[in-house]
């Protein structure tokens, strides 16, 4: 497990080897992409943060995905 990005609303996960795990921190409700879904949103994110690393741009990137996250979020 690796943390990707965190920030005050989005938190990213890597299980390398096996996909991503996206969190929406306000809304405690998550989402994970795996497989082709996986390696192009990997691709996509390093896109972001190299044309501007900043997290509002990082967050409006990482919004996009709000869409797909509907599991609730469980802290263990």
């Amino acid at each position: 497990m690796h943390v990707v990005y965190s920030s005050a609303n989005y938190h990213v996960v890597e299980f390398p080897g096996q996909g991503f795990e996206l969190i929406n921190k306000m809304t405690s409700v998550g989402t994970y992409l795996h497989g082709d879904a996986g390696l192009r949103f990997r691709d996509y994110l390093a896109e972001v943060i190299a044309d501007d690393a900043s997290v509002e741009s990082v967050d409006d990137f990482l919004g996009n995905f709000d869409v797909l996250m509907h599991q609730p979020t469980i802290y263990h």
